[in-house]
């Protein structure tokens, strides 16, 4: 596939500057397939040796197979792949938090009806509309977990990945500050960022799903796609995640068909 220009992304979110589509598309890919060296000891190499191991969650999360039918045991191991590994009081406390949000869950999904996020109208993230509300219902979801909210909202994000933000203490305080008067949380200004660049996170999202997909990829929702852009900026890891994808295969090859 070559890489035909697209629209630059203008994420107030992720700085002052609009994230150029070139950056945009080797930062995901650098996401996904990214590798860094780690120093490996065993049995068998006693003396250790260096091998390179995945940098960023893509596999450990998003990767894995989605399931249907009541949250489990499995949302959590899923989340885990995401966000690290909970000793045994936190994975017990984000298990029992799962069972808590299901009916708020079921409802946001409900009033949802099918669509994503984005097509939401955004009385759904104003405190006008509210009770009732998408964005009402999902900010009483992180007030019921507050000690778990990260694995919490990470696997509700992995059942429905164009309806449930894939939020962490990271990418949370990179929203906040563009909170406006009536917002129901930082859902709003989320759904302020797809909507108003529509455009280039469709464009995106084909272009994503086209490079990952002969290599047996997941596609990335433009939900996650946001998530993954806004944390790279704000963990200032985006200079290494594009490094990376600007060295994998996939895209050499977007180049030499270009």
């Amino acid at each position: 596939m070559s890489l035909s220009p697209g629209p630059d992304l203008v994420l107030p979110s992720t700085g002052p500057d609009p994230i150029p589509w070139d950056t945009a598309v080797a930062a995901v890919l650098g996401y996904a397939r990214g590798r860094r060296p780690l120093w490996f000891r065993s049995p068998s190499v006693p003396g250790g040796r260096w091998v390179r191991v995945l940098a960023f969650g893509y596999d450990r999360f998003d990767c894995r197979p989605r399931r249907d039918g009541r949250l489990a045991d499995d949302d959590v191991l899923v989340a885990e792949g995401l966000h690290g590994r909970l000793d045994p009081a936190g994975w017990a406390a984000a298990r029992a938090a799962l069972d808590d949000v299901r009916g708020l869950a079921d409802a946001a999904t409900a009033r949802a009806a099918g669509r994503p996020l984005w097509d939401l109208p955004a009385e759904e993230f104003s405190v006008l509309g509210e009770p009732g509300t998408v964005g009402a219902l999902l900010r009483e979801i992180g007030r019921l977990a507050p000690g778990s909210r990260e694995h919490l909202v990470a696997a509700l994000h992995h059942r429905r990945p164009e309806l449930f933000p894939c939020l962490g203490a990271t990418t949370r305080r990179q929203l906040l500050p563009h909170v406006e008067e009536g917002d129901s949380g930082v859902e709003a200004v989320l759904h302020r960022e797809l909507v108003a660049n529509a455009v280039p996170f469709a464009a995106l999202e084909t272009t994503v799903a086209a490079l990952l997909g002969p290599a047996g990829g997941v596609p990335l929702s433009r939900l996650r796609l946001h998530d993954v852009l806004l944390w790279l900026c704000g963990s200032l890891r985006l200079d290494h995640a594009v490094a990376l994808g600007r060295a994998t295969e996939e895209w050499t090859a977007s180049r030499d068909g270009a």
